[in-house]
């Protein structure tokens, strides 16, 4: 790839020292020749009043801010990683993750290799991967839209009221598959996979598969199993006319609300996320280091062959 000129700066600012990091970044990408503005989170002044931060372009989290830019730089964890890619998306820009948070499952690299990290974009030594997203739509009992949006990781239909449960009916291709009470439902990318959908109980998608997963969320019913459908398939979660109010929530952030007897409809997105790539190191190997899966005893398939 080509060398950015200008790159959008994206930092948690909740710890000190996720400052200090955005800070060394910042020098790394200007003594390297490329211009830097740096997205100042709402009601957060710690960036603004940074002495060295304080010297770049500081501008607030909007559509603005992608203006002119040509890669996004994202330093935190996997929430801060997905707000940034929300910038990300409306520009069709290159994204790149290095992790300051806890397992920072959506980061390519870890703080400690920020420096090689930069060179390797200054350089252009890195590979963009196409990460798909879904779109979402939501339509009330009268045809009426209650909202629209995207995600990169999952889209989670939620009961708004844990003294009962959400009565859905889940739908796949215009055809009824069933129906239960829950705490809600969960439609993700192979991207979220590993992220809500995981905890709920659903499986491992490796990236590069191209389909949507359906997890319901503690629902109260024999046929609960999570689904994996065709990325050509619609999904769509309806609530009974009698059921609870719902939160749609894309990201963990945006939302818009579910009112009894609504539908929230699930596709395929039509533009992916460009996922930058620093080197070929394959998902498995990402999964068992962000989960510290127990890997002991693993000789290798050419050990096998030799004791053959």
């Amino acid at each position: 790839m080509s060398q950015p000129r200008k790159v959008l700066l994206v930092s948690h600012a909740g710890r000190k020292s996720n400052i200090e990091t955005a800070a060394l970044a910042a020098e790394l990408l200007r003594d390297a020749g490329i211009s830097v503005r740096v997205v100042v989170p709402k009601n957060d002044g710690a960036i603004a009043a940074h002495p060295v931060l304080s010297r770049y372009e500081l501008v607030p989290h909007c559509s603005d801010a992608i203006v002119g830019v040509d890669f996004v730089l994202v330093m935190g964890g996997d929430g801060t990683f997905l707000r940034a890619a929300d910038l990300a998306y409306m520009a069709d820009l290159p994204m790149l993750g290095i992790n300051l948070g806890h397992i920072g499952f959506l980061a390519e690299w870890e703080r400690d290799s920020l420096d090689e990290a930069v060179k390797r974009v200054v350089s252009g030594e890195f590979s963009i991967e196409e990460r798909m997203t879904i779109a979402v739509q939501g339509i009330g009992r009268n045809g009426e839209s209650l909202g629209s949006g995207w995600a990169l990781n999952e889209v989670s239909v939620e009961n708004q009221n844990r003294s009962g449960v959400l009565d859905a009916i889940l739908e796949v291709d215009g055809r009824p598959v069933s129906s239960f009470g829950c705490d809600g439902v969960i439609i993700s990318t192979p991207t979220g996979s590993t992220a809500y959908a995981f905890s709920a109980g659903g499986p491992v998608l490796w990236p590069e598969l191209d389909a949507i997963l359906v997890v319901p969320n503690n629902a109260h019913a024999l046929f609960t199993k999570p689904l994996v459908v065709s990325p050509r398939s619609e999904v769509a979660v309806e609530s009974r006319s009698a059921s609870f109010p719902a939160h749609v929530v894309m990201d963990g952030f945006r939302k818009f609300e579910m009112p009894p007897g609504s539908r929230v409809e699930v596709v395929r997105g039509e533009r992916s996320i460009k996922w930058v790539r620093l080197d070929e190191r394959p998902f498995t190997d990402r999964l068992v280091s962000k989960l510290r899966l127990p890997v002991e005893g693993w000789r290798g398939p050419g050990q096998r062959r030799h004791e053959c």
